[in-house]
């Protein structure tokens, strides 16, 4: 496989990133201190690279009722400058993605999937647009997404936007969307800016071009430098949604697992009209229920799990965790997996296989972590 850059490669080098592969894509893993890195989050505000995700634009008079039909939920609902997370899953009801997608206008709406999966989704809604009047158009490889999360993000965006838009930025609802001119050295930038995030913070996700997206993110680094800003790799992005509860796909989510038992069944708008892929298999397994559904494990010592560790009821095998991780913010192991159904009520206490070693964990509601609200 080719290696894949963004257009932020060469500003990472020079502030020292290391580098991972992710999704065939070369991408900053952290620069210094991951756990820096997660903390400023937390308390100031970190910028991310995201350029590695796709963009595919949805055109045309039939946009809402083709994505209705295409994803599991009901995108036709959605309001011009908001936003849905949804799932695009095959005929057996299996997961291919979960994604963002932004109604810009009427007739027109931003899907954006996981990086690994952009092609395979772009390939996927074209070759269900068939008998819709929709243009599908992946923009991805001209596309560049940076993001500033934390506590302090609204007011470092504010200082790259003049005092005429402020309101756009501040009245901005969570998993809303709005085009934001930006102040980006000498430019003057008209972007897609975005409330939504993976971090479990209030954060915006700005979408640029290609040719502008060292500017923008120059201009960020600038601004947040007295407020704690610090750029931030995909290592902080783990722990960050990992407290947060948030799904990775390929870890919590892939072809094998349904929404039901990855717990977003409320994503599935089985009530709207009409068929959509995977419609009647989804039907079928909300009615079976789940054999596993993923939960949140709480650890009770200082040893984490780790993905595909084995999840125990005694010496009995019960489930697998999918992603495990010592909690910088909570300061224990915190952990998802895969429990049978009748092990899943908070206050269950099972053990986790760490390399020959059993470590006691107690089933805890999701999130592990959530905010305070500002």
């Amino acid at each position: 496989m080719t290696e894949k850059y963004t257009a932020l490669y060469e500003a990472h080098k020079q502030l020292g990133a290391s580098f991972t592969d992710f999704g065939g894509w070369q991408m900053p893993l952290k620069y210094s201190s991951e756990l820096a890195e997660h903390r400023a989050v937390r308390s100031a505000a970190g910028l991310f690279d995201l350029s590695h995700m796709g963009e595919v634009e949805v055109t045309g008079p039939d946009a809402g009722a083709f994505l209705d039909y295409a994803l599991v939920g009901k995108l036709s609902a959605v309001k011009p400058g908001r936003a849905k997370y949804s799932l695009i899953t095959n005929n057996d009801g299996g997961i291919i993605d979960d994604l963002i997608s932004y109604r810009l206008a009427e007739d027109s709406y931003l899907v954006v999937p996981n990086a690994g999966n952009a092609d395979t989704v772009a390939a996927e809604l074209a070759a269900r647009a068939d008998g819709f009047d929709v243009t599908v158009n992946n923009v991805s490889a001209d596309t560049s997404l940076v993001a500033v999360q934390g506590p302090a993000a609204e007011a470092i965006l504010l200082t790259l936007v003049s005092a005429q838009q402020h309101d756009a930025v501040t009245g901005m609802k969570y998993y809303a969307a709005d085009t934001v001119e930006i102040t980006a050295g000498e430019k003057t930038l008209r972007l897609l800016v975005a409330r939504t995030g993976y971090t479990g913070e209030d954060g915006f996700e700005i979408y640029v071009p290609n040719d502008d997206a060292a500017a923008l993110w120059d201009a960020l680094l600038a601004a947040g430098a007295d407020s704690g800003l610090v750029p931030a790799g995909l290592a902080c992005r783990d722990s960050l949604r990992l407290e947060a509860g948030m799904p990775l796909y390929g870890n919590e989510l892939t072809l094998d697992t349904d929404p039901y038992a990855a717990g977003l069944g409320p994503v599935v708008a089985l009530s709207k009209e009409g068929d959509f892929v995977g419609r009647a298999a989804l039907e079928a397994r909300k009615e079976s229920g789940p054999a596993r559904r993923l939960v949140g494990l709480k650890g009770s010592g200082r040893r984490s799990a780790r993905s595909h560790y084995p999840v125990l009821d005694g010496d009995t095998v019960i489930g697998e965790v999918t992603s495990g991780a010592p909690s910088p913010t909570l300061g224990f192991p915190i952990a998802l997996a895969y429990v049978d159904a009748a092990f899943t009520e908070p206050g269950t206490t099972l053990s986790v296989d760490l390399r020959g070693k059993p470590e006691q964990f107690t089933v805890v509601a999701l999130p592990f972590y959530k905010r305070s609200k500002q």
